[in-house]
């Protein structure tokens, strides 16, 4: 049971992250089959309808199967750390609301049977219940004052982004069925209008949330929930370039029936992929406490001055035995009596966060330098195969899979691997692991990009796991979390994250979008992720800890 309680904050998000994805692919739907499908039906014909119809199904069945596990999960959680029979446990309200949205999708499973056609009352109804179930766990309820307003708001919120990130793959379904240019128009033109709405909403909600929740300036930059409503912030207008463009071409359309609708298409590919993103971002939020609650130990911008200002990169390694837990195993090996064997000095997955000290933080630091030389000479030989020039170069994604295997190795002396813990045992540690994936990661789009760059794999769809891959391990160091008990601390290396993340999203996308338009439509995207690959090597050059 420790090792739930240590890996359940990471858990905890993972789930909520799938568990908005599907709330709001179940929502969009809704609100599609409503709003644009049904009066729209002529245009897109009845087939498309019944495939709009059976993607809503399954996203209600995945709310019922997430919700499921997470109440499993959070009871254990509960009943462990509070010491309460497993029945008390079940009476929690948390899982007496969870219980309550499992039923609302559930009805919505079975409204949406093939052969029947529902009313969109029922639907609606059924919906509301599970938009009303979801707002009862969160910060709007738990908050003492203006409850009503900011459950309002929540409830808004999270409504508008099911019917504009949630809706956009309905709306890819039904263009692709349009028969004709003025087919199209209609459509986007309908949806386009929708999704405007939505993002009023959005922007006006998120507003009045943030006056509560974050309530100044100091509480934005000076604390995580404040810095991850940034980085949601930075998603969300990109969404909305995407979203802009996309509004252009309805508008070409709307002048001229016969203009290609290939870049709205891939625009609104690229428009689900952040926002899966920016509702796992939402996740993590809602794992942190509001920014107004937290009035001590916030980060100021004097400590964002000493932090962030340049130093050299350090190339120089601390000793292995240096390393905290190194060191305190020295310790215990000497305090142990004779003949007695020392207690050991860290047990991965016991709840308890590894020591660190000084050795550490240098150790880290230079992990991150080597990773910057890595990636910058990645960056450089990126848009030395731009040029044409050297087809040598396109061997650069090879240097991934090396600096995967250098930061994995590096990891796992600092965690002990030398200090009698196994490999088996290291699993057990949730930040390990969490590392250890993101290299998995890097290795893997390293080696298929490798592959497709050489000739090696001739598939179009082989070419596409280096964006995606590169996007879930961005998503990730959003809501990457580590085990550090310094709160000021955490922060401070968070806020290299954040960057660093949102480069490697625009990397992924850009990078989609020049595999996925025409060559001539491609030719900027092309441009676009290499000068962001140098941008990530001098973040990674520039990282500090102290």
């Amino acid at each position: 049971m420790a090792l739930l309680l240590d890996v359940y904050g990471l858990l905890s998000v993972i789930l909520s992250g799938f568990l908005l994805t599907a709330q709001s692919l179940t929502l969009g739907g809704i609100v599609f089959l409503a709003i644009v499908a049904t009066p729209l039906a002529d245009e897109i014909g009845t087939a498309t309808i019944s495939r709009c119809r059976w993607l809503a199904q399954a996203s209600a069945a995945a709310v019922i199967l997430v919700t499921a596990v997470s109440l499993v999960s959070e009871v254990a959680v509960l009943v462990d750390a509070l010491d309460l029979s497993f029945m008390k446990g079940l009476s929690a309200a948390f899982v007496i609301a969870g219980l309550v949205e499992i039923a609302g999708a559930a009805a919505i499973v079975i409204l949406l049977r093939p052969g029947r056609r529902p009313p969109h009352a029922l639907l609606a109804l059924a919906a509301i219940v599970v938009l009303g179930a979801a707002i009862a766990t969160s910060h709007a309820i738990a908050h003492p004052d203006d409850r009503t307003l900011l459950a309002v708001a929540t409830a808004l919120h999270r409504l508008c982004a099911g019917t504009w990130i949630g809706g956009i793959p309905y709306f890819l379904i039904a263009l692709a069925a349009c028969r004709d240019g003025a087919a199209r128009r209609k459509v986007g033109k309908r949806f386009s209008q929708l999704a405007m709405v939505s993002v009023a909403v959005i922007v006006a909600t998120g507003l009045t949330m943030s006056v509560f929740y974050i309530g100044s300036f100091a509480a934005f930059y000076g604390t995580a929930y404040g810095i991850m409503v940034g980085a949601k912030v930075l998603l969300l207008a990109l969404l909305l370039l995407l979203g802009g463009m996309n509004f252009l071409t309805v508008e070409r359309l709307r002048r001229s029936p016969d203009t290609p609708v290939l870049p709205m298409r891939r625009f609104a590919e690229v428009e689900i992929g952040i926002g899966i993103t920016v509702l796992f971002v939402a996740a993590s939020i809602t794992s942190l406490p509001p920014a107004a609650d937290l009035t001590n130990d916030r980060v100021t911008l004097t400590d964002y001055a000493e932090r962030l200002t340049p130093h050299w990169p350090s190339f120089s390694s601390p000793d292995q035995s240096s390393l905290a837990i190194s060191v305190l195993q020295a310790q215990l090996d000497g305090q142990a009596q004779l003949g007695q064997a020392a207690p050991t000095a860290f047990v991965p997955g016991a709840g308890i966060a590894p020591p660190r000290n000084a050795a550490n933080i240098a150790w880290s630091e230079y992990n991150h330098h080597w990773a910057g030389i890595f990636v910058l000479a990645i960056g450089l030989l990126t848009l030395a195969e731009r040029t044409g020039r050297g087809n040598w170069a396109r061997n650069w994604p090879l240097l991934f899979v090396p600096l995967a295997i250098f930061l994995a190795y590096r990891d796992s002396i600092e965690a002990g691997l030398v200090n009698d813990i196994s490999f088996l045992a290291l699993l057990r540690d949730a930040e390990y692991v969490q590392h250890l994936f993101f290299y998995v990661l890097i290795a893997a789009f390293g080696f298929f990009e490798w592959a497709v760059r050489t000739g090696r794999l001739r598939s179009p769809r082989a070419a596409l796991l280096f964006p995606i891959l590169t996007a879930v391990a961005s998503a990730g160091l959003l809501t990457h979390a580590h085990a550090i008990a310094n709160v000021r601390d955490l922060l401070l290396i968070e806020i290299t994250h954040v960057p660093l993340a949102i480069l490697g999203i625009m990397v992924a996308w850009s990078r989609w979008l020049e595999l996925r338009l025409d060559p001539a439509e491609g030719r900027l995207a092309a441009w676009v992720w290499p000068p962001c690959m140098l941008l990530v090597a001098i973040l990674l050059l520039a990282y500090r800890e102290v």
